[in-house]
């Protein structure tokens, strides 16, 4: 028989277990039910924009497709597109699958999402350029239509991401895609970076340390199964082929490619002077603006006058002021010698 004092304790713990675990809402058990709907709900996002993804591209998806996108088995998979075909997102074709009218405009949204939050991580926060698409692929799951649509309009409606994708309208339009793979190129070929893929990361990391980002003039000069040699505003960079096959390019003709002896502010000597001509595009956001407001600008005369003991940084005279800059920040500023320019 149970004393009173047992029969208090039991009862209690019970209680407790009630609160801990079942309590409406915030209880344990209410808790993983939330997490695991969130879960199915972002694998059936992320789902849709990898089928939009390959459609886009002209490629098929497959069960093999998904689940390597995804991370998961086959299983897993097959039963992700049976939800998806339930849901009316989805039809099965003889081979692989393909959106339905109402699940590309679903893909569309999440796309448009994701490109705005890149877009928002490049120019407005310091957050370092190999993690944007990581940082947006958790972003894109937490936000309200209403909420997306601020954001869009706070950035002004871009029509752009950072890499040179387009972002979807709100009413689901996307252009067709443009441009070729750069590994396209004939030597000798003048163009222009449209997009860079920022997947898979370890292919994008090694792009982002290139310096290669769009907007940027190239011209190719080597190409074979080994290597992809081009010059990128004046400089010589090397690529792997596979590298390279991530970069998508549009030719330009001879009269639109600036030409002449290009150098970064880095490059300079105390006592030499240059014009700037440019901010290199993989410059963005907070720290693009304030270079353009210390006067660093298409122009300006900027030279070197001392540099600290480590040599950096370096004070610059910039419109009669002293500033000093970072090696990595005068690294991204385009000049042209005095010399080269008069």
């Amino acid at each position: 028989m149970m004393t009173p004092g047992i029969l208090l304790l039991l009862t209690l713990s019970t209680a407790l277990t009630f609160v801990l675990f079942l309590w409406p809402n915030s209880g344990y058990f209410w808790k993983w039910r939330r997490g695991l709907a969130s879960t199915r709900r972002v694998l059936v996002e992320d789902a849709l924009k990898h089928l939009h993804d390959q459609e886009y591209n002209g490629l098929l998806c497959t069960l093999q497709s998904l689940a390597g996108f995804l991370s998961i088995t086959g299983d897993e998979a097959a039963q992700l597109m049976t939800r998806l075909e339930v849901l009316g997102l989805v039809r099965t074709l003889h081979v692989g699958f393909e959106l339905t009218a109402e699940g590309r405009l679903e893909a569309l949204r999440m796309i448009r999402i994701h490109r705005l939050w890149e877009k928002y991580l490049a120019d407005e926060t310091g957050v370092e350029q190999t993690e944007w698409h990581k940082r947006a692929e958790k972003l894109e799951h937490t936000v309200t239509p209403r909420q997306v649509e601020a954001l869009a309009a706070a950035m002004g409606n871009p029509s752009y991401d950072p890499h040179g994708d387009p972002i979807p309208t709100a009413g689901g339009k996307l252009p067709p895609k443009q441009g070729r793979p750069l590994t396209d190129l004939e030597n000798e070929q003048l163009a222009r970076v449209v997009h860079i893929e920022d997947e898979p990361n370890a292919v994008y990391a090694q792009l982002v340390a290139a310096g290669i980002a769009p907007g940027m003039q190239i011209r190719l000069m080597e190409k074979t199964p080994q290597r992809v040699r081009l010059i990128c505003l004046g400089e010589e960079v090397i690529l792997a082929p596979v590298v390279a096959a991530n970069v998508t390019v549009e030719a330009l003709p001879t009269e639109q490619v600036m030409t002449g002896s290009f150098q970064t502010l880095s490059s300079l000597e105390i006592g030499q002077e240059g014009e700037v001509l440019g901010i290199l595009p993989n410059c963005r956001g907070q720290q693009r603006r304030r270079l353009m407001d210390l006067g660093i600008i298409p122009g300006t005369i900027v030279s070197p006058e001392m540099s600290s003991a480590s040599g950096d940084p370096t004070a610059y005279n910039i419109r009669g002021a002293t500033i000093a800059l970072r090696k990595s920040q005068a690294d991204m500023i385009h000049i042209k010698s005095i010399k080269e320019a008069a």
